[in-house]
């Protein structure tokens, strides 16, 4: 049955940002696919409620609370997971995300803030899965485990006010394509160039009718996309019904070709700028 090739049964899931949103549609879906889950992110409260629908489908569920933006912390999710689910098969790295912000408000520390953020925990936490991943390999042609990284389209789209988030998120996906050859053929290496979601964060700005219509627009299918498109990616990529794939980043954005949301950032103003204010 070609359904099969999405189970997950008996494999290990870590998920950032789990907490909400994505993060925890994804380990949710993971475990309806069979997986346990360990998952993570700052607040616990939130994580147990995820938790607890993953273990009312009858899989197992971790919760770590931790600050991800401590790359020691988020680096040792891996052995968390392996020590007390018994392997590790899947990361979905989710942690991410920054603030938009001007160009002259854009200062180098926010800059690379952004991408220790987005790009550095999703090196650390991949570097510490892979010799586990490797070491529990019983995958199908020895397949050992699979990667999933969550971009954004404004990796690729051009945006005012996008600056930090939008390099940060496009060094990601090129690190997915980068570390995808350094580890084949035993660990698979994908993302996921997620438009917009209607999440708790979206819904402050997309939750007045006026700007989601307008959202809504811009977006050729004429919405705004679900986390639940984004889990059944994620799950087609962590499973066999994926196991062609590596080194790619699928763009699940409604087909978007331009950002759908207008920060309504002002142009310069040449009369007040001064170079003091540059500075």
């Amino acid at each position: 049955m070609i359904l099969d090739r999405f189970r997950l049964d008996g494999r290990v899931a870590v998920v950032t940002g789990a907490g909400r949103g994505i993060g925890a549609g994804t380990a949710i879906a993971l475990a309806e696919a069979g997986a346990d889950v360990l998952i993570s992110s700052r607040t616990e409260a939130q994580l147990t409620e995820v938790a607890q629908r993953i273990t009312a489908l009858g899989r197992r569920a971790v919760v770590v609370p931790a600050d991800l933006s401590d790359l020691d912390q988020v680096a040792a999710l891996a052995t968390r997971a392996a020590d007390e689910l018994g392997r590790l098969d899947v990361v979905v790295n989710n942690v991410g995300g920054t603030i938009p912000n001007a160009f002259l408000d854009t200062t180098p520390e926010y800059l690379e803030e952004a991408f220790r953020f987005n790009v550095s925990t999703a090196h650390a936490l991949s570097r510490a899965a892979v010799p586990l991943m490797l070491r529990d390999a019983d995958g199908p042609n020895g397949e050992a485990g699979s990667i999933v990284n969550i971009s954004s389209v404004m990796g690729r789209l051009a945006g005012r006010g996008y600056l930090a988030y939008g390099t940060a998120k496009a060094a990601l996906a090129h690190w997915t394509r980068l570390a995808a050859r350094d580890l084949d053929p035993h660990v698979r290496v994908n993302g996921i160039a997620v438009g917009s979601v209607m999440t708790s964060a979206l819904e402050f700005v997309a939750g007045h009718e006026e700007t989601r219509n307008a959202m809504e627009e811009v977006t050729p299918l004429r919405r705004i996309g679900d986390v639940e498109d984004i889990a059944a990616t994620v799950v087609y990529l962590a499973s066999q019904a994926g196991s062609y794939v590596t080194g790619k980043v699928l763009e699940v954005d409604g087909g978007l070709d331009q950002p759908n949301l207008d920060l309504g950032l002002p142009d310069l103003d040449p009369t007040t700028t001064t170079t003091e204010e540059q500075s």
